[in-house]
């Protein structure tokens, strides 16, 4: 028996290669990055990176319903920014899907991300 048990959100987009949305791991849930993709067209959405923020979280936040649990069970963030221009504008965007205390954080500029997204974000969340 494998300790490894898959999430999957229909309203969130499908994994694009041999990854899971989402595993469990006893009473945290390990979530693969998302990217600004729409769900419904499978296609990276138009607009700044604030607007590619958003849709990640909303993309994060399905995920996360699968699983039972919201944005307020996530524990500790990973943010991927292709241009460190964009910290601004990702940060302010960000700090509306959380409130205090909030998840621990990282931070860093990347060479590029997949479909040309600005954006990517991981998380990890814990069952309460």
């Amino acid at each position: 028996m494998t300790t490894r048990q898959p999430v999957s959100a229909a309203d969130a987009p499908k994994a694009i290669g041999p990854y899971s949305q989402a595993i469990w791991s006893g009473s945290e849930l390990f979530c693969s990055g998302q990217t600004p993709i729409d769900p419904a067209t499978g296609k990276l959405i138009e607009g700044d990176v604030a607007a590619q923020t958003h849709r990640v979280f909303d993309n994060l936040a399905a995920v996360l319903a699968a699983a039972g649990l919201t944005l307020d069970d996530a524990i500790k963030c990973n943010v991927y920014l292709i241009d460190m221009k964009d910290f601004p504008a990702m940060n302010a965007a960000y700090q509306t899907r959380f409130t205090a205390p909030f998840p621990a954080r990282t931070t860093v500029a990347v060479a590029g991300l997949p479909l040309g997204a600005q954006v990517e974000i991981e998380l990890i969340a814990r069952r309460s």
